[in-house]
């Protein structure tokens, strides 16, 4: 009879232990994996929102840096514009000081002529200089004196000097020779090339101040100079692209706290912030153009309104200090824009016009219109430049209206998230929330069908339980070390199987509720943003038909009445 041999059980609990240990650090991988993809996914949906936000902060330091920047900027330019031309204050304070003093009789003439002679000293080549030792000779009687710097004057600025006798010859009321030099600085002039300081003589002749006879003089200088331009090709589109441009010079950056949504959630508002402003024009035109008009005429002497342009004449910046004063200009409209530099550049293409030294007839209304701030154009010559150029003012607002109405977007896009549509009014609600609904079931219904067991994780199941199966079978057959194995690794498919399913379950209801949120949250946004498109049809409406305000102020003004209104006299002007 064989011998029976005893089969032992092996001690298979070491192995047991490892392969439950590897089992729950599987498991813990899984899980891990599991919630590195939700937060890719979260990033992912994340990523375009947060980029925006990253630019618009971006955006925003760089305004801000550069806004601080050019404050600096202002100070230094304004300090070197002191060191460089300072001293001219000194001899420009002294010329209406010169005239008042004499007047009030109070200051010896020698005095004046030792001022006057030492600043001719200190400040060389500057053409005022000389201009105030023939004042001061004339003062004191001495025409060899006088006509000797006299000359000197016109040798360094004819055009300055001859306007400056002009107006000193008014205010001591010696009409003849004032209406001389007034015709000898017209007569050095090009109505297609004028010198920027023929404001000067519009300020007097709109104020009323150069007498009866200067005024036939100037008003058919004025009328043959139209004239001249008139004929020009494209005169009609060259007055309505200039007139436009210093029209839109006007506008102002707006206040946008009323509009979230579509700043945020439609790439449509670049435009419809573009066109908004623009209907906000309207009211700021109509405000600039009443407060000029509003302006009651002045009832001062006319030696005080004469010294009031004297004073501009010899104030004004000189053609030396034009590169400077251009860079203080820029900078300050860094400032007042915030730190947008691409604002301040495109303002300045249109206001630097008032800083050439020369330009054309027309352009010099516009600017004493539009600029005054630049062209030191007084009230007065405001409204004689708008009054002149009504015309052309009209049309060229007219234009701005139709420019500004044609960008008006038809249709507005809403986006949030990956649902893009558009709008025409807001009032397709229904329509737009449907849409976004069905995206939101297609996107979870995509997202859900990915998320499923694979094939090898199915196989696992039916695998594991079979090779846990043969596992047993070899142990009972007398291979019980490898029938353990293979019963043990059955198992752990078993196990995975269901864990990997537990997982994908949980998964699958993560997924379900980040949809409903999305749901949620975009129906919300979309209702807000339709609201804010209802909203900004109703305000532009509303703001574009102030335009007609304009037109009908533009319309009532009367060259011919207003500009015999300034003089109080019978004068008129040929338009």
């Amino acid at each position: 009879m064989a011998e029976v041999t005893a089969i032992h059980p092996a001690d298979l609990r070491a192995i047991e232990n490892n392969l439950k240990a590897i089992h729950n650090d599987l498991e813990t991988v899984n899980r891990d994996l599991d919630t590195v993809n939700d937060n890719v996914k979260v990033v992912y949906d994340e990523i375009g929102s947060l980029a925006k936000e990253f630019h618009d902060f971006v955006n925003v330091q760089i305004r801000a840096n550069r806004l601080g920047q050019a404050e600096t900027r202002l100070v230094k330019i304004r300090q070197e514009l002191e060191k460089k031309y300072g001293h001219y204050d000194i001899v420009r304070r002294t010329t209406t000081g010169i005239l008042q003093a004499d007047d009030l009789g109070i200051v010896k003439r020698e005095t004046i002529s030792n001022a006057t002679e030492e600043l001719m000293i200190s400040t060389p080549n500057y053409w005022l200089a000389p201009c105030l030792v023939a004042l001061a000779a004339w003062i004191n009687d001495q025409p060899e004196l006088a006509e000797k710097a006299l000359r000197e004057g016109i040798k360094r600025n004819d055009e300055k000097t001859s306007l400056f006798f002009a107006l000193v010859c008014r205010r001591a009321d010696r009409k003849s020779a004032c209406l001389k030099w007034t015709q000898r600085y017209l007569a050095n002039q090009d109505e297609e090339n004028l010198d920027r300081k023929t404001i000067i003589i519009l300020d007097a002749f709109a104020g009323g101040l150069l007498g009866a006879d200067s005024e036939g003089v100037i008003s058919r200088q004025m009328t043959e100079w139209l004239e001249h331009l008139a004929d020009k090709p494209g005169f009609i589109e060259q007055q309505t692209k200039q007139w436009s441009e210093a029209i839109n010079l006007k506008r102002k950056p707006l206040s946008t706290n009323s509009y979230t949504y579509l700043q945020k959630y439609s790439k449509t508002w670049p435009q419809l912030q573009d066109v908004l402003e623009g209907a906000h024009l309207h009211a700021e035109i109509l405000d600039y153009f009443t407060n000029i008009f509003s302006q009651e005429a002045s009832n001062e002497s006319v030696k005080a309104q004469l010294d009031e342009i004297l004073t501009s004449l010899v104030t004004d910046f000189d053609d030396e200090e034009i590169p400077l004063r251009k860079e203080e200009k820029f900078e300050q409209f860094v400032v007042d824009f915030e730190g947008d530099e691409s604002r301040a550049r495109q303002n300045m293409t249109v206001e630097q016009t008032a800083f050439e030294t020369h330009k054309d007839f027309t352009q010099l209304l516009t600017d004493a219109a539009m600029k005054p701030e630049s062209s030191h154009a007084n009230a007065s010559t405001q409204k004689f430049a708008i009054a002149l150029s009504k015309e052309w003012v009209s049309n060229a607002y007219n234009d701005v209206v139709a420019q500004n109405r044609m960008k008006i977007p038809n249709e507005i896009e809403i986006n949030v998230d990956t649902f893009n549509d558009k709008t025409t009014d807001g009032q397709n609600e229904q329509e737009l929330l449907g849409k976004f609904n069905a995206l939101v079931n297609s996107e979870k219904a995509n997202a859900l069908s990915q998320c499923v067991l694979s094939a090898f994780t199915t196989f696992c199941l039916i695998g594991g339980c079979a090779i846990a199966v043969i596992g047993v079978i070899m142990a009972v057959m007398g291979s019980i070390f490898l029938g353990v194995i293979a019963a043990i690794a059955g198992i752990g498919m078993i196990i995975s199987y269901f864990s990997k399913k537990k997982n994908v379950e949980a998964n699958r209801q993560n997924l379900e509720a980040q949809f409903e949120q999305k749901r949620a949250n975009g129906m919300q946004i979309i209702r807000a943003a339709l609201a804010e498109v209802v909203d900004f049809r109703t305000e532009f409406a509303e703001k574009d038909a102030e335009s007609q305000l304009v037109i009908d102020f533009l319309e009532q003004i009367s060259p011919d009445q207003y500009v015999r209104k300034l003089a109080d006299s019978n004068r008129r002007i040929k338009i």
